[in-house]
């Protein structure tokens, strides 16, 4: 790069400088939604997958999908029959809501293996009895520190007809609380054990407990094997038996509404970077060319070269580039660090600042992009106006 470029760079406002809101806007968001995506990656992989999430296949069940096997008694069995599975847990989903005191309505869910509650008071046993419930420390309004250790009574749903239904009551032992803020399930999730959860599943839908587990089925169950190479091999040997089986591991990293969306912009913004900085580059480059043709035409008559030309015009690309790169990179490091608080409470799981730094690559990708887009760009787009006769440009602005 000749001190020209750096010249004209700074001096000519008709350079390729004024490229640059443009190029550091797209490498700003590339690098904000880069630290969103790494930020929630690390957390769930933290968080869950460490918990035992890399040993679990989890099974789905659809109501009206056909082609998928229902979760009911006897393919749970089928399910454990599997190799390598160690044990099949269903998840039963219904609601828990107050007796009399408080106003809160809970989700009540099975309590699946390796799920790491973040617990705050109590303690949660290995197996979690038919009558106990772990639940978050409050919800809803309702402050359920001073009842842990005590039993409960809940109300819950029982049918009695197509259309309607009554109150049931269930007493519960709270034996442990966890922080409200860690969400996955959902805000204000009661945990109980399988037998229980598909007790209150049953009592909504109006059957008996057997039937209802016969017939209906679970909605999900999470299918533990004994370690972590096995789960491709279960895995494909479940979907082939009809289920709708997918590993933990890759559930979680399908990052899902906002982080979703940002894993998926942070691809894309690869690609419109690249496009822009090529783009903007010829148009720029021409634009530019076109706008000097006197210079230029001085400078090839007092013997400069095309070449020379060129390498001025690409010291202005590299220079634009560099700069918009930077302060992409530091502007979009310091929004996604800015914006983690904030993202923990949508997640439900803690992120912390250095989790949502963007990751080496796409740091370095925001950085390079724009000046071999640019570069690229610059090459194609001032062919033409550098091929004139600068003998006629010259006569021509006189």
């Amino acid at each position: 790069m000749s001190r020209w470029s750096l010249y004209t760079w700074r001096r000519d406002g008709r350079s390729l400088r004024r490229a640059l809101p443009t190029l550091t806007l797209l490498a700003t968001l590339l690098t904000a939604t880069a630290g969103v995506a790494a930020g929630a990656t690390e957390t769930i992989e933290r968080d869950i997958l460490r918990s035992g999430g890399l040993t679990q296949i989890e099974l789905s069940s659809f109501e009206g999908e056909s082609s998928v096997r229902p979760l009911t008694t006897s393919a749970l069995k089928d399910a454990t029959k599997v190799s390598g599975v160690s044990e099949v847990v269903a998840d039963y989903s219904s609601t828990l809501y107050a007796e009399e005191e408080g106003t809160y309505d809970l989700s009540s869910h099975t309590l699946s293996p390796g799920t790491d509650l973040p617990v705050v008071e109590g303690k949660i046993p290995s197996q979690l009895g038919r009558n106990q419930v772990v639940l978050p420390a409050h919800a809803q309004g309702t402050d359920f520190t001073s009842s842990l250790g005590q039993s409960v009574t809940f109300g819950y749903t029982k049918a009695t007809g197509a259309d309607s239904g009554s109150t049931a009551l269930m007493k519960l032992e709270i034996v442990a609380l966890y922080d409200p803020s860690w969400q996955v399930d959902g805000p204000g999730v009661a945990y109980v054990s399988e037998e229980t959860a598909a007790r209150l599943a049953a009592a909504r839908a109006g059957q008996q407990l057997e039937l209802f587990r016969a017939k209906d089925g679970a909605q999900s169950a999470t299918v533990v094997v004994s370690h972590q190479k096995q789960v491709p091999g279960a895995t494909k040997a479940l979907q082939a038996a009809g289920f709708s089986a997918s590993p933990v591991s890759d559930r979680v990293r399908q990052l899902p509404g906002l982080f979703g969306a940002a894993d998926m912009a942070m691809r894309t913004g690869v690609v419109v970077l690249a496009l822009a900085a090529i783009g903007l580059g010829a148009v720029r480059a021409g634009d530019s060319a076109r706008s000097r043709l006197s210079q230029f035409a001085v400078l090839r008559i007092l013997g400069s070269g095309r070449p020379e030309l060129r390498r001025i015009l690409l010291g202005e690309a590299v220079l634009t580039g560099t700069v918009a790169g930077l302060v992409g990179v530091l502007v979009g490091t310091g929004l996604s660090a800015a914006t983690a608080a904030p993202l923990s409470d949508v997640l439900g799981l803690p992120i912390s600042v250095t989790d949502a730094l963007p990751g080496p690559a796409w740091a370095a990708a925001a950085l390079l992009l724009p000046v071999l887009g640019l570069a690229v760009g610059t090459l194609l787009g001032s062919r033409e106006a550098l091929r004139r006769d600068p003998y006629l440009t010259a006569r021509a602005h006189s």
